[in-house]
This record gives structure tokens, C-alpha cells and sequence, in this order.
């Protein structure tokens, strides 16, 4: 009969995806959980999540060739952090071994925001997720100024680490 799978034409197989951009990938550090990052009841202190974020900020940083002193001493900037949030999922214990993902979100005209999610190694449990919005300050005059040009031009970090922000979550592979 005409209905049957066997005698029906074939659709060629679709080609591969073409994508404009890399397609995101993360920058990644690994850390452990350690005795000042937990509570009485051996879980993470909600705080220390952010000793996590500055630790992956600050190596994507120097991954990018812009190591924290280099960006300060050379464009005579600060770049400290006016907002930090963080969600919580399940919370990673003593000893757990964590992997913390870091994301250009977004560039502004003054400031950046960094985009991170957390997960346990190695069965991959999202443990937490947020971010860190960094303000441009100019060091001498201690007041808001145009985003470091090397950051705001993509020129510094390659490009599959700018994601938005409906793309980061879920990227870390296990």
C-alpha cells in the first residue's frame, strides 16, 4: 500500500547548523568548598558564593590578558562592584568540588555585568547561579567613566565568552 514507512520517499538528511558567532562556551575554574566557605551545619555559607564569582572574575580577567593590576595600573581605573546577586539551588558541602562558570552578560557605556553559575563536580548538580554588575571608575577623580575600550570593544575577551543572558544558564558540561 502507499502508506506503508518502507515504500514512502526519504528526506535528505539536514545539514549541519551554521552559526554566525562561536557558539558560548564558558570560562570554567574549579574549586573546592573549605572550611571558611561552610556553616556550623557543614553546608555553604550563603556568602562565600561570592569568594566563588571573584575567583572565576578574576581569572577570565587574566585569561583574557587583563590581570586585575594591569587593568588598574595601565587605565588608571577601578572597577568595583555596585550590584551582586545570587540564586541558590542546593547547597554544595565540605570538601564538594565546585565548578564555577563565568559570562560577559552585558557591556555597558560605564559598567559590565558578569554572569556565573555553580555545580557540583562530579555529578553535576547546579548548586547556585548569578552575578556581579561592575561599575568603570576613574581612580584620581573617584567618579563613573566610560568603560575601559580594550573590554567595551570585545578586543580583550574573546567573543563565545559575551552570552546574553537567556543563553548562559546550563552551559557547563559535565
Amino acid at each position: 500500500s502507499s502508506g506503508d514507512a518502507a515504500t514512502l520517499p526519504r528526506c535528505p538528511a539536514a545539514p549541519p547548523p551554521r552559526y554566525l558567532f562561536p557558539m558560548p562556551k564558558p570560562f570554567v575554574i574549579e574549586e573546592y568548598v573549605r572550611w571558611s566557605d561552610v556553616d556550623f551545619a557543614g553546608i555553604i555559607f550563603y556568602g562565600s558564593y561570592v569568594r566563588f564569582f571573584e575567583l572565576a572574575e578574576t581569572e577570565l580577567f587574566r585569561a583574557a590578558g587583563l590581570p586585575f593590576g594591569t587593568v588598574f595600573d595601565q587605565y588608571d581605573v577601578f572597577l568595583p562592584r555596585v550590584q551582586v546577586h545570587t540564586e541558590f539551588h542546593s547547597p554544595p558541602r565540605l570538601d564538594d568540588h565546585l565548578a564555577v562558570a563565568a559570562y560577559i552578560g552585558r557591556v555597558g557605556r560605564t559598567s559590565m555585568t558578569i554572569e556565573f553559575e555553580v555545580v557540583r563536580r562530579p555529578d553535576g548538580t547546579h548548586c547556585a547561579d548569578g552575578h556581579m554588575v561592575l561599575v568603570c571608575v576613574d581612580r584620581p577623580v573617584k567618579a563613573e567613566r566610560k568603560i575601559v575600550e580594550r573590554i567595551a570593544t570585545g578586543k580583550a575577551v574573546p567573543p563565545h565568552w559575551y552570552v546574553e543572558p537567556w543563553m548562559w544558564k546550563g552551559l557547563i558540561v559535565n
